[in-house]
């Protein structure tokens, strides 16, 4: 499998030097040269595996620098029920991924039982086994910067925690989090893990990972990976529950199933954008914003426009409090042409804080012919729809989770099942779901009173030079 960089200026690298590096060296992110496609032949075939296998199957099209017995075993060491136990009302797994009947035609596909209980788990502990199978290969270490809203944070730390040759600095909102979530991070005591909160939005944070990933010289001399969603191995590992859902829901590959994703920074999406290049039997990819409905905005208006800071707003899904997706650079990369001058030209826009518009290019008018459809909601409507799914299913959601079933009521189609995709467990936003329902969630055991033990973190401001310095001095 080759690799390309989305503003074409890259040489082309192995899959395991993209896990390692990150952000392409001309400030792009990395894609296959094609999509692998899918056969009949194999999805039949892939019906009847285990979520491990099913993740070996698909990550062999993208993974040729790994030996395959190596990497079935990676698979298997990582997609456990042991490893993804927390379920939603606190009972034991019984599958990995597996889907909840709201009613007839309409789903939700259990991502976050994993131990951040968080979506971000499915990718992340595998990420975790492969950089530490890298490394020991070649001898090296390597420190990961990254940024987060919320959950990626917490489910890099936890993967990464106590592996040798790996230290992680996350970046992270000041007091922009939920309590749970601050507490899953700031309580790690592992000395590898360095916690920094930003004062300003995530988009802060990210743009100072972005600022030292393109830093080719402090980037080689200090080694510096990434774990975001600009990884393309997170990318990778999130096809598979595309693929696992689908045929959860179907009794065969001539069906077609609908996929509504609350999305923020575009990652988990564009897996699915994928998987339907592959061959996936996909009708439509529906994409849920909250109040920074930036992206929304992009596939109703065909502008987009980042928002700044003071422009972005702190919601009750607090995961989506993003207004420039770093991920969308990979859809638009293909909405294109896969044409890198086209994107350059757009991100030098983005990048000096402007705004592209597609109106009036051929591009729009290929736009429909990716199946996209999105929609947005509020504080108000997130509150209405955990109150609802709970009285009419007895089923507790989160909050990201609401938006998506609300966005996805929107645009069902008859005959088409529709699965949203759980974001997080109601555990992780207590203050809404007790606003919402007058009960507390219910926390998994083992998990309660985190909010309670010692925490350890440094506030900072929103510098690149400053965070540089503090990364240096703790590589000791």
């Amino acid at each position: 499998m080759r690799y390309l960089s989305t503003r074409g200026q890259a040489a082309e690298p192995s899959f395991c030097d993209i896990l390692l590096g990150g952000l392409a060296p001309d400030g792009g992110l990395y894609l296959p040269e094609e999509a692998p496609r899918v056969t009949r032949a194999e999805l039949d075939a892939w019906r009847q595996l285990s979520y491990a296998d099913l993740a070996f199957a698909i990550l062999s099209k993208f993974v040729t620098d790994i030996p395959a017995d190596d990497l079935k075993a990676i698979c298997r060491k990582t997609y456990t029920a042991d490893v993804y136990c927390y379920t939603r009302n606190g009972g034991a797994a019984a599958e990995i991924t597996p889907l909840t009947k709201l009613e007839e035609g309409f789903y939700l596909q259990e991502l976050s039982n994993g131990p951040t209980l968080a979506f971000k788990d499915m990718a992340m502990q595998l990420l975790g086994n492969l950089f530490e199978y890298v490394l020991d290969k070649r001898g090296e270490a390597i420190n990961i910067l990254g940024a987060t809203s919320g959950d990626t944070g917490s489910a890099a730390e936890y993967a990464m925690r106590g592996k040798h040759g790996v230290k992680v600095f996350m970046l992270s909102p000041h007091g922009k989090m939920s309590a749970f979530q601050r507490a899953q991070m700031y309580s790690l005591q592992d000395a590898n893990i360095f916690n920094i909160a930003v004062r300003g939005m995530f988009d802060d944070a990210q743009d100072i990972v972005k600022a030292v990933s393109n830093d080719a010289a402090f980037k080689a001399q200090y080694k510096i990976g990434a774990v975001n969603s600009i990884n393309w191995a997170r990318v990778a590992a999130q096809i598979v529950y595309y693929f696992k859902g689908y045929f959860a829901v179907t009794a065969n590959n001539d069906e077609q199933v609908a996929f509504c994703v609350p999305s923020g920074n575009f990652g988990n999406i564009c897996a699915g954008h994928i998987a339907r290049q592959m061959g996936l039997p996909i009708a439509k990819l529906v994409l849920a914003t909250n109040e920074n409905n930036v992206l929304d905005e992009f596939f109703r208006t065909g502008v987009y426009r980042p928002r700044k800071t003071a422009e972005t707003f702190v919601t009750s899904s607090p995961s989506m409090d993003i207004s420039k997706a770093s991920n969308f650079e990979r859809f638009v990369f293909d909405l294109v042409g896969r044409d890198p001058a086209v994107v350059r030209d757009l991100w030098a826009k983005v990048d000096a804080g402007g705004a592209f518009d597609l109106n009036g290019t051929p591009h729009m008018g290929k736009l429909a012919g990716f199946a996209f459809a999105s929609g947005a909601s509020s504080h108000a409507d997130r509150l209405a729809t955990i109150r609802d799914v709970w009285e009419k299913h007895g089923v507790m959601i989160d909050t990201h989770t609401a938006d998506g079933v609300k966005v996805a009521r929107q645009h069902r189609q008859a005959g088409i099942p529709m699965v949203v995709l759980e974001t997080a467990q109601p555990a992780k936003f207590a203050e809404t779901i007790e606003e919402a329902l007058g009960r507390a969630p219910v926390v998994p055991e083992g998990l309660q009173g985190l909010e309670n033990l010692p925490q350890r973190v440094e506030v900072m401001d929103a510098d690149t030079d400053a965070i540089k310095r503090y990364i240096v001095a703790n590589l000791g």
